[in-house]
């Protein structure tokens, strides 16, 4: 099908959060996307870009089958469990999930021809490093199965680098905020663990109120600190990951935040100014697994892809998720 019109890609996890946002950049960009969705987490309302294929990774018939049917150029790699509480609990899951998932995909790529892969993968690879800048180049001590998990991914991809001449791009993530500005699609899951729209949530009723897990870390304020960035900036560099691949410029890692971190108490007090309301909170005990400060050292994303993120600043983040939240979201 490629060989008849613009190419396509296909993206695991188009009906998710982030892997939406990437569909709907990839065809601005002159791509069709190929979303290759369980819908476990994702939501088929958010397939609105391109093509849609129900699919598991774990059937690798049915992966086999979407690379004979759409023959795409690249693959973007989004789908993945990723609740880091859950993933302690249940460390099976993540793993049966996550890597053998992705073993099928890439298997299949590779004998399908399609050797350009970028790869979501995430900080928690690096695991609790206070004090340390991390870069590219930090040491992955993982802490949690989710981490650990994305961090075999990688290998793995590296491997198949190796025996196949598969060429990654591989995109570790800090925190993932904002929405689509057109409030085409945003950010959902089932069940909600993220700061920003648990906080929203508690803001206007639909829950109870925000917990802060938490307040005693080493940090001034004692609550964690991480970096965010706007997920329409995150997919961006996923579309230069792309072209950067195209160009035949070899794998490379790549760490996807802005270099500032905020704490969960400032993420809520930047909230009241933009939203002019006050956040019920409770504060709650630790949860395992979750790390003191997460905030990138990196420049390489800049210096090599020519990525600038435009939109994370955490005003415009939270104005972007709260336009959304307001817009009504996927079934309930």
């Amino acid at each position: 099908m490629s060989g008849s019109g613009p190419d396509h890609v296909l993206v695991t996890g188009g009906a998710g959060y982030i892997g939406s946002h990437a569909c709907k950049a990839l065809k601005a960009a002159g791509f069709v996307p190929v979303t290759f969705d369980n819908l476990v987490t994702g939501w088929q309302e958010a397939v609105k870009f391109g093509p849609f294929v129900q699919g598991d990774l774990l059937d690798r018939a049915a992966v086999d089958a979407a690379f004979a049917a759409w023959k795409p150029v690249a693959v973007m790699h989004f789908a993945a469990l990723s609740q880091v509480g859950e993933s302690m609990s249940q460390p099976g899951k993540y793993w049966r999930n996550n890597v053998l998932g992705s073993l099928n995909l890439i298997e299949a790529a590779c004998a399908a021809g399609c050797l350009d892969f970028v790869f979501s993968s995430t900080c928690a690879t690096y695991g609790d490093q206070d004090n340390v800048v991390l870069d590219e180049g930090t040491a992955q001590h993982p802490i949690n199965a989710y981490g650990a998990s994305k961090r075999a991914i990688e290998d793995v991809l590296r491997d198949f680098g190796v025996s196949h001449g598969l060429r990654s791009v591989i995109f570790r993530y800090f925190n993932v905020a904002g929405g689509d500005p057109d409030a085409e699609v945003g950010e959902f899951h089932r069940p909600e663990t993220h700061l920003i729209p648990l906080m929203l949530d508690a803001i206007d009723g639909r829950r109870g109120a925000l917990t802060i897990f938490g307040t005693d870390y080493p940090t001034p304020d004692g609550t964690c600190i991480r970096d965010y960035v706007h997920v329409c900036d995150l997919v961006d560099a996923h579309v230069l990951g792309l072209r950067w691949l195209q160009a035949n410029k070899g794998s490379r890692v790549f760490n996807l935040g802005t270099g500032t971190g905020f704490s969960v108490r400032e993420v809520v007090a930047a909230s009241r100014s933009v939203t002019n309301r006050d956040v019920p909170m409770v504060e709650g005990p630790r949860r395992a697994g979750d790390c003191t400060k997460l905030v990138s050292g990196s420049t390489r994303a800049a210096a090599e892809l020519g990525w600038t993120p435009h939109r994370s600043d955490m005003a415009t983040m939270i104005a972007d998720a709260w336009r959304w939240h307001q817009s009504g979201h996927y079934s309930r």
